[in-house]
């Protein structure tokens, strides 16, 4: 339906105030009070107050010259015009037999030099079928040997690449997810000479349907000082083995140690139709704290996300990332493919399912708290601890509770790695500012 113009919003009037009172609408599957990210999709309880007001009294046009009129969305690019188009060299069929397929798509960069990448944006040709793609690096020329071994576009590859690739995972498209630019010093490197792997995953069709994805590149002005590395926690980091039997609910904990100082951009958990929730946080080594990253109450497999925290996010070294999943695979479960439910195992189509979170992140640096991530944010101050926008109480009384830490503390405002009473004078000059 378009929602451009008063006459055409009006009659929708009763329909959008229960969507939006019900949470339905806007999609946004994460938990707001638990953590926050760039792009969040939610209504206040005051803009929520005003959509039911205006029904109850009526739905009265506002005062026409206060219109701004139609926005005006940007085409081809979310982010800008991009530095180069890495595209499908032709259209792909994918015949409507409603079978799903992975193809891997090769893009050769022909490049002689290594390229420094701050931005990458993946287009799809053909929302219908596109279900997801990732994205990978290939420097010894196997995946073209693989392509013109394959008749069609492309070579048909589940579960990978279909070899041992230079990066098995340089980037990846879900529907929702918004397209990142890295902070200036930060991004990726495509060595000289690689091919990019582009593998699409194409859900089921009834009717053919063509696809021709392209990559978005936006190059940095100089070279990569600090490389986005991604860490992904799969079934084989679960504390039991990934099964999922008929008409049962499990909850899988999965867990990650962390090596040395990291400073995460973004997260991405992913499980397929019969996912029920996440929660995603890291603990210390005495679990005297906890650092939320993510929670997921109600999984929505149509609505997932790359999720780009508000500022670089610090998880010290000898801490544990913690990834809990549960799955429904009862009737009960509305969103559940099989009736009756069957047992379920780990695979690559959307009958199966997956665990896996993706953690994109840096080496920490001094000052990382203060990186603010996506398009147009404001640099963060570092007195607001809990990311409300504001110097508050809140904030206070989150200091209070780490007074006296002397190392790997939330709440050092100075960034002398302790929490004194300079801490506490700094937030008392900001309280009541916004940020």
């Amino acid at each position: 339906m378009p929602l451009t113009t008063f006459e055409e919003v009006m009659p929708y009037g009763e329909f959008i105030e229960y969507v939006t009172s019900t949470g339905y609408m806007p999609p946004w599957t994460p938990d707001e009070e638990y953590a926050h990210f760039v792009g969040e999709r939610v209504l206040s309880a005051e803009e929520l107050e005003v959509l039911s007001l205006w029904v109850l009294e009526g739905k009265p046009e506002g005062n026409p010259d206060d219109n701004p009129g139609v926005p005006d969305f940007p085409s081809g690019s979310q982010i800008g015009v991009p530095d180069q188009v890495w595209a499908m060299p032709e259209p792909y069929l994918h015949g409507g037999d409603m079978t799903e397929q992975y193809q891997v798509f090769v893009l050769p960069t022909e490049s002689e030099n290594n390229l420094a990448i701050r931005g990458m944006e993946v287009r799809p040709g053909n929302n219908k079928v596109a279900h997801h793609a990732i994205l990978g690096l290939d420097v010894t020329g196997t995946a073209m040997q693989l392509d013109a071994a394959d008749p069609d576009p492309g070579y048909e590859s589940f579960g990978g690449f279909g070899f041992n690739a230079e990066s098995n995972f340089f980037g990846a498209w879900v529907p929702g997810a918004m397209a990142l630019e890295y902070p200036p010093g930060m991004g990726r490197t495509v060595p000289a000479g690689a091919d990019i792997l582009l593998q699409m995953h194409y859900g089921p069709s009834p009717i053919d349907e063509v696809d021709q994805t392209q990559i978005n590149v936006f190059y940095a002005e100089g070279p990569i000082e600090r490389e986005v590395e991604t860490a992904i926690m799969t079934p084989q980091d679960l504390d039991s083995f990934f099964y999922l039997p008929a008409n049962q609910v499990r909850t899988f904990h999965g867990t990650l140690d962390v090596p040395a100082d990291l400073s995460l951009l973004s997260i991405a958990p992913h499980c397929h139709l019969i996912g029920e929730s996440w929660e995603v946080f890291a603990t210390s080594p005495s679990n005297q704290d906890t650092i939320p990253l993510i929670s997921i109450p109600q999984w929505d497999f149509n609505w997932q996300g790359f999720f780009t925290f508000p500022t670089l996010t610090k998880i010290p070294a000898g801490y544990t990332l913690h990834g809990i999943a549960s799955y429904d695979n009862t009737e009960d479960n509305p969103f559940n493919p099989s009736s009756p439910p069957i047992n379920v195992t780990y695979g690559e189509g959307t009958l199966d399912e997956m665990f896996f979170i993706f953690f994109d992140y840096v080496l920490y640096e001094e000052g990382d708290e203060t990186i603010a991530l996506g398009p147009n944010v404001p640099e963060a101050c570092p007195e607001d601890l809990t990311m409300d926008g504001i110097v508050s109480v809140d904030d206070i009384l989150m200091m209070l509770s780490d007074f006296g830490c002397l190392e790997n503390c939330a709440a050092d405002v100075d960034l002398d790695n302790a929490v004194t009473i300079a801490d506490l004078l700094l937030m008392l000059t900001k309280f009541g500012e916004g940020c």
